[in-house]
């Protein structure tokens, strides 16, 4: 699997970058959100990726955010709902946007997205209602432009969600460690809060 990308932006062709990493140019497919966001030509970017992997095709998608990147896996995750569609819903929308339209289950936002029919917006809404944290959100990186996790949250969620907790429960326990952590202590405190809560 590949889970991150950084280098050079050569390319600029919505929804397709074209990145140069070390040599190797890597044609990643991004959402809006995170194309809008990206730096000029030339510059060096770093963008959280997911790798699909079929009989006839490699795909590489790219995201300026973990949550965007948490907020996609969930949605391809869903019966019907394949990578294209979910990234058009994350261009259509952002993750707080998605977040806000599953949580007051408004499913005239989600029809507005190109490809997203009625009962594709009930089926979201019904299975993501309990799988999306409302409260996760990514704060912008001035420096490149790029969105990015707030402290070392994205990393320690990572961790929970490897060792078998849920979104929910991962998420929970991530929402009460201090502002800044290293990832080491994030990942021993979550678990001693995981574990009481058990």
């Amino acid at each position: 699997m590949i889970g991150r990308i950084t280098g050079l932006l050569l390319e600029k062709l919505p929804p397709l970058v074209l990145v140069d990493v070390q040599g190797v140019g890597y044609e990643i497919d991004v959402p809006m959100s995170t194309f809008y966001n990206l730096p000029g030509v030339g510059s060096q970017i770093t963008l959280h990726t997911h790798l699909v992997v079929r009989e006839d095709v490699h795909l590489l998608f790219g995201f300026g955010t973990e949550p965007e990147r948490q907020a996609f896996r969930q949605l391809v995750k869903i019966s019907g709902v394949g990578a294209r569609t979910a990234l058009a819903l994350l261009s259509g929308l952002s993750v707080s946007d998605l977040h806000h339209a599953i949580a007051t289950q408004d499913s005239g936002r989600l029809i507005k997205i190109p490809g997203i029919g009625k009962k594709t917006a009930e089926r979201l809404l019904l299975e993501l209602r309990d799988k999306l944290d409302l409260g996760m959100t990514g704060a912008i990186d001035t420096t490149t432009g790029i969105g990015r996790t707030s402290a070392s949250g994205g990393d320690v969620l990572n961790a929970l969600l490897s060792l078998g907790y849920n979104d929910r429960e991962a998420n929970w326990a991530i929402r009460q460690l201090s502002a800044d952590f290293p990832v080491s202590d994030g990942i021993r405190q979550a678990l001693k809060l995981l574990s009481k809560e058990k």
